[in-house]
């Protein structure tokens, strides 16, 4: 069963997961040495690099009929997360968001886990109706009201970035499960005429739009960061400066080792260094959409909108980072997927490793159903 499972996927995770110990190694070192731990970011990121290892492996062995049976109280989880982070004395207030609800000595960043817990109950969902979804429009906007309800509560955090993913993440689903392309097209337009509306209502976004059209304009203010970036992508030029040499990480470009670490590679690797990660996220991302057709040509609609779903969120959240990076989108708050330092991230994009894989095993095996 394992020799005929996805090991191309696994490969390509692996490679990753090394990656980006590597990457943010070499991106937190000056701001960890002046905590006077060099290593302290770095030993985090590895302990969440075997936190997700571990997800991986509890989601690659678990039998998805599980998941099928969960799907549901999913989206009432998905719900519950977003409301509690939003209760004083239960969410953390960081960086004036309140995103993380804290235990203990952790902290769960609920959107994270809120766009893997509606991923599933979206699955579950088009697998059971997928035949009346192009007929009924009932069909098709009940559960668009439900995720909006999850939308709307993340950006009460606020989180825009998850809510732009999770939008995009559904809305790509429905296509691929057979929508009518002029609901489809309803469903995009509005989506994007309430982001838009959205992103104008509030005094720093229409900053962060500013800063996007015309960085150097305000290359100390709201700017700062994307003129930054952009700094490390011209020092990189072809090949870089070498691994660990970069300059902008040396407390000009913030969230080195998170947000902005495709800055980073950038600079250190240079172009070709670059195009080679992004290439590498293209091609885990391929890999899951490829289990997700086999899945629809074997008549396994759970299975598939899963496998394609964990592709679509993971492919939107690399687009959306590098985008960030290079100036082709306005500042969002979100890592790339298995290099950031980060272990909420972390762990959600290895569970959907994980879970694709899954997919490709119970494909060849044909264990339930």
């Amino acid at each position: 069963m394992i020799r005929s499972a996805d090991l191309t996927l696994v490969m390509l995770w692996v490679i990753a997961l090394v990656v980006g110990v590597v990457m943010v190694a070499s991106a937190s070192y000056p701001m960890a040495s002046s905590y006077g731990a060099p290593s302290y970011f770095v030993v985090r990121h590895g302990v969440y690099t075997l936190a997700g290892i571990a997800a991986f492996g509890f989601f690659a062995v678990l039998p998805l009929k599980l998941w099928w049976h969960a799907h549901r109280p999913f989206l009432i989880l998905a719900l519950l997360l977003c409301v509690l982070v939003l209760i004083p004395g239960i969410g953390q207030v960081i960086n004036g968001s309140r995103r993380w609800i804290g235990l203990g000595g952790i902290s769960i960043q609920a959107s994270e886990f809120a766009k893997f817990l509606v991923l599933v109950y979206l699955a579950g969902y088009l697998g059971r109706n997928r035949d009346q979804l192009a007929e009924d429009w009932v069909v098709l906007f009940r559960p668009l009201a439900v995720v909006s309800a999850v939308c709307i509560l993340l950006l009460l955090e606020p989180d825009f970035g998850s809510v732009v993913v999770l939008a995009g993440v559904t809305g790509g689903m429905f296509f691929i499960a057979g929508a009518r392309l002029r609901h489809f097209l309803l469903i995009v337009i509005v989506t994007a005429a309430m982001l838009a509306l959205i992103s104008v209502l509030q005094p720093y976004r229409i900053e962060r739009l500013v800063a996007f059209l015309d960085p150097w304009s305000v290359a100390f203010g709201s700017g700062y960061q994307l003129t930054q970036s952009l700094i490390a992508f011209g020092r990189g030029e072809l090949f870089g400066l070498g691994l660990g040499e970069g300059i902008q990480k040396l407390f000009y470009l913030p969230e080195a080792h998170n947000d902005f670490i495709f800055a980073v590679i950038a600079e250190e690797l240079g172009l070709v260094g670059a195009v080679a990660v992004f290439g590498l996220l293209i091609a885990i991302v391929l890999r899951m959409f490829r289990i997700g057709r086999l899945a629809l040509e074997r008549n396994r609609a759970f299975e598939a909108y899963l496998a394609y779903g964990a592709g679509l969120l993971i492919g939107l959240q690399s687009l959306i980072n590098v985008g960030v990076s290079t100036g082709a989108l306005p500042t969002k708050g979100l890592t790339l997927p298995f290099i950031s330092y980060g272990g909420n991230s972390l762990l959600v994009c290895c569970a959907l490793a994980g879970l694709s894989y899954r997919v490709s095993v119970e494909l060849n095996a044909e264990t339930w159903r």
